[in-house]
């Protein structure tokens, strides 16, 4: 044969390692699907013991956020933005403080907590909003936060996940109600899905989406709290009544005289 073909040694040599390429892909695609079947089995243990722990305090909380969702988030008059344009608009961040005013009202123990965190060598800095409840036991012996996440799936949602990982997104709630120790574990399962997900697709994962940064979100020893007292709520009502007021005109005026 010519310098450039293959002898008997080489093509034996070449068929061999494509034998072995193809063992290789076929135990990683098995690996994978154990890995992932696994995940989805433990998330979804996670998952049961979250839904039996404080399941009526639960239900009260999810009918007066329910309550705020049906009243509709373009109903909730943006106080960061007022004064800055030209018509009240709404923001998530308000919309928070909407359900914190609902949930006062219907007699929780509710207040909106910051976390904050500063850059670091190993993640980025940042800050992060969400609703805390202080709930009790049966008999009132024992006081149990609750920590509310109003858009639970987005926190986990990746730019490009694989098949399983979003399919491990649709299995948590929309909305969290729960203790941090539930919490915790959903995030540290769900950092390291993501890892998983973007090795798959041969990506690297954003540090937003790392656990070290996730955990620091609902992180109660770095959070600062604020309370809306009664006054507040009953201020921000008639603010709300005032400027959604349709515009007065000159025959109602005349009348009015």
């Amino acid at each position: 044969a010519g310098g450039g073909g293959y002898n008997d040694e080489n093509l034996s040599t070449y068929i061999f390692g494509c034998e072995d390429d193809n063992n290789n892909d076929t135990q990683v695609t098995m690996e994978n699907a154990i890995y992932w079947e696994s995940q989805e089995a433990l998330l979804k243990e996670i998952l049961e013991q979250y839904r039996l722990i404080g399941s009526k305090v639960r239900e009260g909380i999810t009918r007066s956020v329910e309550g705020t969702k049906d009243v509709g988030i373009n109903n909730v008059i943006c106080e960061c933005l007022y004064g800055k344009v030209d018509r009240p608009i709404s923001c998530a961040k308000c919309f928070r403080r909407r359900v914190v005013e609902e949930l006062c009202e219907k007699g929780f123990n509710a207040s909106l907590c910051t976390s904050k965190w500063n850059h670091t060598s190993k993640m980025p800095g940042g800050r992060h909003e969400y609703i805390q409840v202080i709930a009790s036991t049966e008999g009132k012996k024992k006081k149990v936060p609750l920590l509310i996440e109003l858009e639970f799936q987005d926190e986990f949602k990746l730019a490009k996940s694989c098949k399983e990982y979003s399919k491990l997104i649709t299995l948590l709630p929309q909305v969290f109600i729960g203790k941090s120790e539930h919490l915790n574990a959903i995030v540290r399962l769900m950092c390291d899905a993501a890892k998983r997900s973007t090795v798959q697709q041969r990506i690297n994962l954003a540090p937003w989406r790392k656990r070290n940064f996730m955990q620091m979100k609902w992180s109660a020893y770095n959070s600062e709290k604020r309370l809306l007292h009664h006054n507040q709520i009953i201020l921000t009502k008639l603010t709300q009544q005032l400027l959604f007021r349709p515009p007065l005109t000159a025959a109602a005026a005349l009348k009015v005289a």
